[in-house]
């Protein structure tokens, strides 16, 4: 995917953010109508923080829509119903960094205790997806600048899937995917 693409993206996930407070706010000149790149199915995670504090992050795990869809269905969720955040305001909109992570391709890995798993992990490349039985969760490979050792983002990853930070169970399924990054604040 090239930068502008990326650039395009971003401008999808603030007019589609900026249309729900019925403003123009960051409203972009980019055009991004016929961009092939956008056209193309794709999994996306908006993620959005205040002064690099998170404020809402929401994305798809699967293509199964258009980049161009996806990104607009996830920007507005990210800024009005991330569960862990109330809606964003249009004071806070204002204040507010956009980026949009577009997901590789998910792989499944194994390991037979949770030490083979972490030394399996690629710390600052892999994202990692956890899910057994009902619960569910994913760590974007940004979030290994928070949470740099395996065994701490794992553990943060089962709190996070409503799973208590020392369990493990070879019933698990793990998969990992990479993610290009793009960003208005870079």
């Amino acid at each position: 995917m090239n930068k502008a693409c990326g650039t395009w993206l971003i401008a999808l996930a603030r007019k589609a953010i900026s249309e729900v407070f019925a403003e123009s706010l960051h409203e972009t000149t980019v055009e991004a109508g016929d961009a092939e790149c956008l056209q193309q199915q794709g999994a996306t995670f908006v993620t959005l923080t205040i002064e690099g504090r998170l404020r809402g992050c929401i994305g798809s795990l699967t293509a199964r829509r258009s980049l161009r869809e996806d990104v607009q269905a996830n920007a507005v969720a990210a800024a009005f119903h991330d569960p862990r955040f109330a809606p964003l305001t249009s004071e806070e909109w204002t204040d507010t960094s956009v980026e949009v992570s577009v997901l590789g391709e998910a792989r499944a890995i194994h390991g037979e205790t949770e030490e083979q798993l972490r030394r399996a992990l690629v710390p600052f490349q892999d994202g990692l997806i956890l899910r057994y039985k009902q619960h569910q969760a994913t760590f974007l490979p940004q979030v290994w600048q928070q949470l740099p050792q395996a065994a701490l983002f794992l553990q943060h990853l089962k709190l996070k899937a409503g799973l208590p930070a020392d369990f493990w169970s070879e019933d698990m399924q793990m998969s990992v995917y990479t993610v290009e990054k793009f960003s208005d604040h870079d």
